[in-house]
């Protein structure tokens, strides 16, 4: 028997490496952008990690200079934007 993965877009729950992947993304590619539009909580769609993820969002909020990832969240109607300016 072979313990094959289930696509990330089909299944509803992100497993540990799928939240650690999203979260650094987030770190090298997004904050950036938050921080030039001046966010400070929000609800964001994954896709920027990938298609793979176009279906999951994460809540985040400024901590200190930064952000954190307060909590990811399984959407079929979630899409994605444009950060860019």
């Amino acid at each position: 028997m072979t313990d094959k993965k289930t696509p990330t877009d089909l299944q509803h729950e992100l497993d540990d490496d799928d939240k650690a992947f999203i979260t650094e993304i987030f770190f090298e590619e997004v904050i950036a952008k938050l921080k030039r539009m001046d966010a400070r909580i929000g609800t964001l769609n994954c896709d920027f990690a990938g298609d793979q993820y176009k279906n999951w969002n994460i809540y985040f909020k400024s901590k200190g200079p930064g952000f954190e990832i307060v909590d990811f969240e399984y959407d079929e109607d979630s899409y994605g934007f444009s950060l860019d300016q």
